[in-house]
């Protein structure tokens, strides 16, 4: 038998979501610093790719798209996003976004977590 892994993996996108939280709020903190550049982290998939942990793939065509892995970096011109004036590349609504995002993926990690304990207690319970 295996061993679980969804608590590993759970918490690897927790440090990952706190990673990225920490690095949109300082974009927003440094709205207004002259020449500013945004930044932003790799996208959590490229860190499952680091990892020794592997997700199964039940069918051939499963898992098949190849994911840029981009590192914590300025992100220069985003989409429709120009350079301001002071040469700062922070666009608020995008960050406002990705907060957003953030939230979102937490609230639903942390939703699997607790049923999939749930589960795990009514197993035991038995």
């Amino acid at each position: 038998m295996q061993p679980i892994q969804l608590f590993e993996l759970a918490s690897r996108q927790a440090q990952w979501l706190t990673v990225r939280q920490n690095v949109v709020a300082g974009n927003i903190a440094n709205a207004n610093t002259p020449h500013y550049k945004a930044k932003d982290v790799k996208p959590f998939e490229s860190v499952l790719e680091s990892t020794g942990i592997q997700m199964a793939a039940t069918h051939k065509a499963h898992f098949t798209e190849s994911l840029e892995a981009s590192q914590v970096a300025e992100v220069g011109m985003l989409d429709g996003v120009q350079i301001q004036q002071s040469g700062n590349s922070v666009a608020i609504e995008q960050e406002m976004m990705k907060t957003g995002e953030i939230k979102r993926d937490y609230e639903l990690s942390a939703g699997l977590v607790k049923a999939f304990h749930r589960m795990m207690l009514m197993t035991v319970r038995k």
